[in-house]
């Protein structure tokens, strides 16, 4: 869904406007629209195609594999890392529906012309689409799924996308009744974009939402 939204931030490569006036913005916008309860950020990543910023900043470059960030499996594990401290906290959370939700914003002074976020609609996921693979990273393994071709799939991409508006997405869902609850995503180079176009620059906020 893209909503649009004007933060208060100046910088965004600025952690501590982040953790004081970013992480205030996007919880008061998921819990107004999803009607969860309480949410909680674990991740801010930021990204560029700008292979000298990059380096400068130590920053990931645009993902360009079609994937999605959680498994059914995974997805839970995530909060139990989250509360590490507090077990019996994740115990009662996991008692009740859950979701991780993605905001993602471009962060540059213009718009994205190359290297979008494309989006499936996953009503259009047929059973298989989404295969678990393993994720392994110094401080943890965790799990995410990637996608196969399948012509029935639709996708979708917001063209322009400025600073002033925000993705969301969901990446897990702990419910399994028949609605979404996995999101496949990429970015891509846009063959219309110039020659010229900007280096994308974008934040992607994950948050544990709670209903």
């Amino acid at each position: 869904m893209l909503l649009p939204h004007t933060s208060a931030v100046t910088d965004f490569y600025d952690d501590e406007q982040l953790s004081s006036v970013h992480h205030g913005e996007i919880k008061a916008a998921l819990k107004a629209l999803t009607g969860a309860n309480r949410v909680e950020i674990f991740d801010d990543t930021r990204r560029t195609s700008s292979i000298e910023k990059q380096q400068q900043r130590q920053i990931r470059e645009p993902a360009n594999i079609v994937h999605n960030d959680y498994t059914g499996a995974s997805g839970p594990k995530r909060l139990e890392d989250f509360f590490g401290d507090d077990p019996q906290e994740a115990d009662r959370l996991k008692q009740h529906r859950f979701a991780i939700i993605n905001v993602w914003r471009p962060i540059a002074s213009t718009p994205v012309l190359d290297q979008p976020l494309v989006l499936c609609d996953a009503t259009t996921l047929s059973d298989g689409d989404l295969v678990a693979v393993e994720r392994r990273a110094e401080e943890r393994i965790g799990e995410l799924q990637v996608a196969l071709y399948n012509p029935q799939q639709r996708w979708y991409y917001y063209p322009r996308m400025h600073r002033d508006e925000i993705l969301v997405f969901k990446t897990f869902d702990s419910a399994d009744d028949g609605r979404t609850r996995f999101t496949p995503h990429s970015s891509f180079e846009d063959p219309s974009a110039p020659d010229d176009a900007p280096p994308r620059e974008s934040l992607e906020t994950r948050c544990l939402v709670f209903f």
